[in-house]
Parts: C-alpha cells; structure tokens; sequence
C-alpha cells in the first residue's frame, strides 16, 4: 500500500497541494493518505507555572486550558473538513483519508512534520509551496525549506 503524508495548515497553499495530490492519484485503491497538522501547543499562561495554586485557581485554569483545547479542536475541524472534500470530490475514497495532528511550538513544526513521515513510514511527504506564514522574498516557505534540508530518505513534493 502507498502511503501519502499531506503537511496542511488551513492555507491557500496547502489546499493547492491536497487537490495536486486528489488529481494525480484519483482512483488508486492500494492507497492511504493521512492529512497532518502541527497545532500550537499549549500557551504558557496556562502552563502550572510552579507556585501551589488554590483549588479555586486549579479550577479557573483547567476552565481556560479546556475552552482552549475546545477551540484548537474546531480549528482542526475547519482545517481537515475543506482538504477531505477536497480529495473525496477527486476520487479518493473516504476510507483511504485518515487525519491526524500533533501539537508542537512552530520552532519545532518542521522537525514534528518529519518525525511524523519517518516514524509512520511514509516515503512521500507533500506541502504547498508557501503556508500561513508566507515570507513574501523567499523562493520557498520557510518551513518547506527547513524539511527539504532535513528530510533525507523521504521524497518530498512541494506543490506552488
């Protein structure tokens, strides 16, 4: 079974590289695509921050902590839902999309993305050319850049 790697972050560029992949490999049965995204992690006002907390202040954080967690799951919701339409309106059947997320701080999200490809055995990794954080002088994203250099042993497609 072919296994596809698709690095989404709800952007313009991603979306590009979901429909590259839904045209190139529409009806492909001996294939599995897992879309994946690196959420932010936690933010560090609501890490315990190392002081003894009342129980009055244990509760109103764990209210914040899972407000948030609440919205970072709506995100991915809004960020999944628009790529698997995107690939089912190309012929990918549903049962061959699988999502997934790891949450990472950006610094580390192209080393998250490329742990993901290797410990998953996936032997192509795909990207859009530029992702929410587009530095508009760069040739390429920032973060595509950073994988393509440190990606050894994964192809790489890079979809603008």
């Amino acid at each position: 079974m072919r296994k596809i790697l698709i690095a989404i972050d709800g952007s313009e560029g991603a979306l590009k590289a979901v429909d590259y992949v839904g045209q190139q490999l529409s009806g492909a049965g001996d294939l599995r695509i897992t879309l994946f995204h690196v959420s932010p992690g936690v933010p560090p006002e609501l890490w315990d921050d190392g002081h003894i907390l009342t129980e009055a202040e244990k509760a109103a954080r764990q209210g914040v902590l899972e407000k948030w967690l609440s919205n970072q799951n709506l995100r991915l919701e809004s960020i999944f839902q628009p790529a698997v339409e995107t690939l089912v309106k190309r012929g990918i059947a549903p049962q061959q999309i699988e999502t997934k997320s790891a949450s990472e701080s950006i610094r580390n999200t192209p080393e998250c993305i490329l742990a993901e490809a290797k410990t998953g055995g996936y032997p192509t990794l795909v990207m859009g050319r530029y992702g929410l954080h587009r530095a508009s002088h760069a040739p390429l994203g920032g973060l595509v850049s950073r994988v393509i250099n440190r990606g050894a042993g994964i192809a790489v497609w890079v979809v603008g």
